[in-house]
């Protein structure tokens, strides 16, 4: 019997923002596109950082990226660019600054391409979950970072696309002994 309190051992119980993320977010499978932007968004500062510093500066990024606006972050000029390089409450690194914007505009022409991110991201696995733990990169994650740089998105290699893919319930890596661990139905 999982206990209710027992959580996957990398979520740090002392730090409510990570609480709620472990708890209600991640591994819930996501088919909101504004959502998978966000993420998506959040994978690619978080390289070289931990997840956790990013949780905790996601409200700053959420009002530094204008909510994280689609139409927005793909319009962004060098003066915008300049502004968020100065935002003391984000990752102030230009490459991936930059990188957010350009791969607004790619996730823009995969929804015109394929109706919806959603179904472009989900149509990998035939909207199944994938269920797999004590991984950072698969087969899968493989392909979809190639596909995404091939598309000419960047900071999407195949360990941030792994952490997507978990992150919107695409792959459920909740632990055996954490109160999550379940099988979700088809999506």
């Amino acid at each position: 019997m999982r206990e209710i309190n027992k959580r996957c051992v990398w979520c740090n119980v002392n730090n409510p923002v990570y609480v709620d993320y472990h708890d209600n977010e991640w591994g819930v499978p996501c088919h909101d596109d504004h959502a998978l932007f966000e993420l998506l968004i959040l994978e690619g500062f978080q390289a070289g950082l931990s997840w956790e510093t990013i949780l905790n500066k996601r409200e700053n990024f959420r009002a530094a990226f204008d909510g994280f606006d689609l139409d927005k972050v793909a319009g962004y000029g060098q003066e915008k660019i300049d502004e968020l390089l100065q935002d003391k409450g984000i990752v102030r690194n230009r490459r991936k600054v930059n990188a957010a914007v350009k791969n607004a505009n790619v996730f823009k022409e995969i929804q015109s391409e394929f109706g919806s991110f959603s179904d472009y991201i989900w149509g990998w696995t035939n909207g199944e979950i994938i269920y797999e733990n004590d991984k950072v990169t698969s087969e899968l994650s493989d392909k979809i970072s190639k596909d995404l740089k091939k598309r000419g998105m960047t900071f999407v290699g195949s360990t941030i696309i792994y952490s997507y893919l978990q992150a919107t319930g695409v792959i459920n890596s909740h632990e055996d002994g954490c109160y999550k661990y379940k099988k979700h139905e088809s999506v």
